[in-house]
């Protein structure tokens, strides 16, 4: 296949993907008609549990989806889901009382958790901006306004200039900060800062607010000078107070996305030096990931590594992550190998990540590909966002790409 041959192949299958398989599951199978908003779980039957609690993450990333989806196709029928989710992050999610998105709610939309996550609320933050910049919505971006307020407030540290992981309901100081039972209780996390970059990136231009170009670039040094190890080009993924690295965790999935969204952090500020810097960390991210990261017997690219020992199952969104993050370096670089990387990324979703019968992605897979059993479509963290974006990310950029390759 030539360069060109290449990338119109992938553009064709990322737009067929998106637009006749997983936004379609998301409007007909996880739609909560009885209660509002979106089924917490959905199984591997794509049955919807509907005892499951919903989750704010869950459902923000649902309403940046399809907003972004309506964004993309205006004509599309996507306005109608982009309105529900946003009516739920809004209603039964909003803490009327402390301010903020709950963490959870039950079924019926009363608080079940109310712990105020930074990482939550970055999502809220991406999900509202990109409704506004869709539909227009004054309310969307005042919201997504009074949530970057709440953060700037009460959970950024102005000493280091980080960002703490947690607050309780009420914004004050909790003692167990994690993001998940598997995280380490760390003040900073990679994790934390970079969705927060990401959503800062989507408010910056929504809001036109100086104060906000301000502390995305400030998330962008932060990145670049503190989470990305400069021996390596991997982030470091848990940081005390003072930056001082906690972890040595590797995560090729997080590497990847953090390659191609710092790009796009600085293309938002429109700063030449900072792009130029950010872009030179992005092609040595990507690097390190395809020497390290993608599995040459199989395909795919591998969860992360701890020490000597190697979690070799293939995920979801790291294999979608890694299509998008390898076209970026094509992009920046000319390099065939990544292109090579992103096209042979798809081809093992293609034929062991897609759930052909249910329409949505399995969860995870062993390193050879094989099906792990009885794994949700949709949970508490499993959703539309990593894959649908990863369609939007690729139909653009390839077409892009494809006008100025050789034929």
């Amino acid at each position: 296949m030539t360069t060109a041959d290449k990338l119109t192949y992938l553009a064709r299958a990322a737009e067929a993907e998106l637009r006749e398989r997983i936004l379609p599951f998301w409007m007909t199978r996880a739609v909560d008609e009885e209660r509002g908003g979106f089924f917490g779980t959905i199984d591997a039957d794509g049955r919807p549990d509907p005892n499951a609690g919903k989750g704010g993450v869950l459902n923000a990333r649902i309403l940046w989806t399809f907003s972004a989806a309506l964004r993309r196709y205006p004509d599309g029928p996507y306005r109608a889901v982009a309105d529900r989710a946003f009516a739920f992050v809004t209603g039964p999610l909003w803490d009327a009382e402390f301010g903020g998105l709950y963490w959870e709610v039950n079924p019926d939309g009363s608080m079940l958790k109310g712990r105020k996550q930074t990482y939550g609320q970055a999502f809220g933050i991406y999900g509202l901006a990109e409704y506004y910049r869709a539909t227009g919505v004054p309310e969307a971006l005042d919201r997504a306004m009074r949530l970057f307020e709440l953060i700037e407030t009460n959970a950024q540290d102005c000493r280091s200039g980080g960002y703490w992981e947690a607050r309780g309901r009420d914004w004050q100081p909790i003692e167990d900060i994690r993001l998940s039972d598997r995280d380490m209780n760390a003040p900073f996390s990679m994790n934390t800062h970079l969705h927060l970059l990401e959503a800062y990136t989507c408010l910056a231009p929504a809001s036109g607010e100086e104060r906000v170009r301000e502390r995305l670039r400030g998330l962008i040094e932060i990145t670049l000078d503190q989470i990305v190890d400069p021996a390596t080009g991997r982030l470091i993924l848990f940081h005390d107070e003072r930056w001082r690295p906690m972890s040595a965790v590797v995560s090729p999935g997080h590497d990847i996305e953090a390659s191609w969204l710092l790009c796009e952090a600085a293309h938002v500020l429109g700063d030449q030096a900072l792009i130029a810097r950010s872009e030179r960390a992005a092609v040595r991210m990507a690097a390190a990931v395809l020497e390290w990261g993608v599995d040459a017997d199989c395909g795919g690219i591998y969860y992360e590594a701890s020490g000597d020992h190697v979690d070799t199952d293939k995920h979801w969104w790291v294999q979608a992550e890694g299509v998008v993050g390898f076209l970026n370096a094509f992009a920046l670089s000319g390099e065939d190998r990544y292109l090579d990387a992103a096209l042979g990324t798809w081809r093992f979703i293609e034929e062991h990540i897609l759930d052909t019968a249910g329409g949505e992605w399995r969860m995870r897979v062993t390193s050879s590909g094989e099906p792990i059993p009885n794994l949700a479509m949709a949970d508490f963290w499993k959703c539309p966002y990593h894959n649908a974006r990863a369609m939007l990310e690729i139909s653009q950029r390839t077409k892009a790409l494809a006008g100025r390759a050789p034929r």
